[in-house]
C-alpha cells in the first residue's frame, strides 16, 4: 500500500513546480516496492522501520548487486550493501564511483543523504584482531545508521588488563557491542563492569573445540552476567541495527 504522506509528498512537489505530473505518477508506481526482475526493492521500509532496505549481497551475482544500487540510488537515499567481495564492489564502482568499500568489513556504502550523527556513542569492543572483520561491520552499519562509533580493538580476556584500560570512555557508551570468538567469555566480564546494555556478537573465530562460534554462542547465551544480549554468529550488522535503535530512543 502507498502510505497517505507519500501521496500527499508529491502532490505538493508538483504543486511547488518541483516536478513534473508525469514524474509524480511514476514515483508514485514505485511507492510500494521496485520490481527489478531478480529483486524487488522496499521502497516503504524506512518508513515503516525508520531504517532502509539493506543488501545482502553474498550470494547475488555482481550484476544483481549493481541493479540494486543503481535503482536505490535515485532514491537518494543511503545505501549500505554487506558481505560485498571486491568483484561485487569493482562491479557498482564502475557505475557509482562514490561508492566506497570497507575491504576489511566486506561493506559497501554510499552516502547520499546527510547524516547528523548522535550526541551519544556505541561503542564496539572486539575480544581479538581476528573478530574485526565482524566489528568493522557493525561500526560501518551503526555509522551510516547515523550514530556515533567509537572501537575497542583486541581487549580480550587473555589480557585483560587491556580492557581496564579503556574502561571509562567505555562506560561512557550507551550502547556496548562486544565480539568474540573462542570461548566468547568478553561480553559476560564486560556485564558485570558496566550499567550499559550489551549486545554480544558471538565470531567463527577460534579452534576445533569452537564448533565455527557455536562454542561462543552458547557461552553467550548462558552468560551470568544481566543486560547481555546475543546475535546470531558473526551477525555484526544485527548487533548494530539493534544498538542504533536503542542509542536513539
Amino acid at each position: 500500500m502507498t502510505g497517505r504522506s507519500d501521496i500527499k509528498k508529491l502532490l505538493e512537489q508538483v504543486r511547488d513546480g518541483k516536478i513534473s505530473s508525469e514524474e509524480a505518477m511514476k514515483k508514485l508506481s514505485d511507492l510500494p516496492f521496485k520490481d527489478l526482475g531478480h529483486t524487488k526493492i522496499d521502497n516503504h521500509r524506512e518508513l515503516r522501520t525508520g531504517y532502509p532496505e539493506v543488501i545482502f549481497c553474498e550470494g547475488k551475482t555482481p550484476e544483481q548487486v549493481r541493479n540494486i544500487m543503481e535503482y536505490m540510488s535515485t532514491q537518494k537515499v543511503n545505501i549500505l550493501g554487506t558481505r560485498a567481495n571486491k568483484e561485487i564492489y569493482q562491479t557498482v564502482h564502475e557505475v557509482l564511483p562514490q561508492a566506497l568499500y570497507n575491504e576489511l568489513g566486506r561493506t559497501i556504502t554510499i552516502k547520499q543523504a546527510e547524516i547528523k550523527p548522535t550526541k551519544t556513542v556505541i561503542a564496539v569492543l572486539t575480544a581479538g584482531t581476528s573478530d574485526m572483520p565482524v566489528a568493522e561491520e557493525a561500526a560501518v552499519t551503526a555509522e551510516l545508521f547515523g550514530n556515533r562509533v567509537e572501537r575497542f580493538f583486541d581487549v580480550g580476556v587473555a589480557g585483560i588488563h587491556r580492557l581496564y584500560n579503556n574502561l571509562d570512555r567505555i562506560r561512557q557508551a550507551r550502547v556496548i557491542i562486544v565480539i568474540a570468538g573462542m570461548e566468547g567469555a568478553l561480553p559476560s566480564i564486560v556485564g558485570g563492569l558496566v550499567d550499559k546494555p550489551i549486545i554480544a556478537v558471538p565470531t567463527s573465530i577460534g579452534y576445533g573445540a569452537s564448533f565455527n562460534g557455536l562454542a561462543a554462542l552458547l557461552g553467550m547465551l548462558t552468560s551470568c552476567a544481566s543486560g547481555v544480549s546475543v546475535v546470531n554468529i558473526d551477525n555484526g550488522f544485527g548487533a548494530a541495527y539493534m544498538a542504533s535503535m536503542i542509542n536513539k530512543l
